[in-house]
């Protein structure tokens, strides 16, 4: 093996391959690879390798790849939503069952016209490219950055918050790390506390629509603030939107069909 290259096993083929490379050179000629599992575990793309490790690629229409690009949309409508109002204190972003949320805690609650407005404001991010940067920080480090949010200030201090289905995209066990979105010059435009990972960058978020607002407890708890969480669903191509979408409106119509005949069956 020459001295500038390693020995990974790549989708079960063994190749040896230049020290520098990280999962965007090794995929470079997939486009549809956004991530890799890297010794078992779910990574970015940047993520470096290391002479001995076992490299899958992640695709973007796969189970795995569905919930990274939501992951990722879940930062663009928070980024989105900051921008348009800066005062907003940020909760936890996970992704859900067909889906993603996120929560906000903000002075006035959002309306139909706010969400349309954010989905123009997170489209003009897609088209931007921005890139997710991940960066790991000590938690002196994650309070300094976070010193606004107290919401992320009380998970970076709870041990136990990446236990918590809800923050654990948030927290890991092991380390705390920050994601950044940078532009095309490279200025970081943006910054979550988050674990990861994340799709390469915003262009692959093809198609998605927020859905609804709900009021929300942080954390699930009615001794905590009542947090405004947004609703949305990603899919990896518009024909993918359209046909949940098709099918959530059909699930509504027989709802209100049912409800309707339960209230002739029991009116008088």
């Amino acid at each position: 093996m020459a001295e500038n290259t390693i020995s990974i096993t790549v989708n079960e083929e063994r190749k040896e391959v230049d020290a520098s490379f990280t999962g965007v050179e090794l995929f470079a000629e997939d486009k549809n690879i956004i991530a890799v599992r890297l010794n078992g575990e779910l990574r970015d793309l940047y993520t470096s390798l290391h002479d001995g490790d076992t490299v899958e690629s992640v695709a973007l229409d796969s189970e795995d790849g569905i919930a990274i690009m939501r992951h990722s949309a879940t930062h663009v409508m928070a980024q989105a939503v900051q921008e348009i109002r800066p005062d907003a204190k940020l909760g936890v972003g996970p992704v859900i069952k067909d889906g993603f949320y996120y929560d906000f805690d903000v002075d006035t609650p959002f309306t139909p016209d706010d969400l349309k407005q954010i989905e123009k404001h997170m489209q003009r991010i897609i088209k931007e490219s921005q890139s997710f940067r991940r960066r790991v920080v000590t938690e002196d480090e994650a309070r300094e950055e976070e010193a606004n949010q107290p919401y992320k200030l009380e998970l970076i201090g709870d041990k136990e918050a990446a236990l918590d289905p809800a923050a654990s995209g948030e927290i890991s066990k092991h380390e705390l790390s920050m994601y950044d979105n940078v532009d095309r010059e490279g200025n970081k435009v943006w910054s979550d506390l988050c674990r990861g990972p994340h799709l390469p960058n915003t262009r692959y978020i093809k198609a998605f629509k927020l859905e609804r607002v709900a009021a929300a407890y942080w954390r699930g708890s009615e001794q905590n603030p009542m947090l405004q969480r947004i609703y949305g669903t990603a899919w990896p191509s518009k024909e993918e939107l359209k046909a949940y979408t098709t099918r959530m409106e059909e699930a509504a119509k027989r709802d209100h069909r049912k409800l309707g005949q339960e209230m002739d069956l029991f009116s008088f």
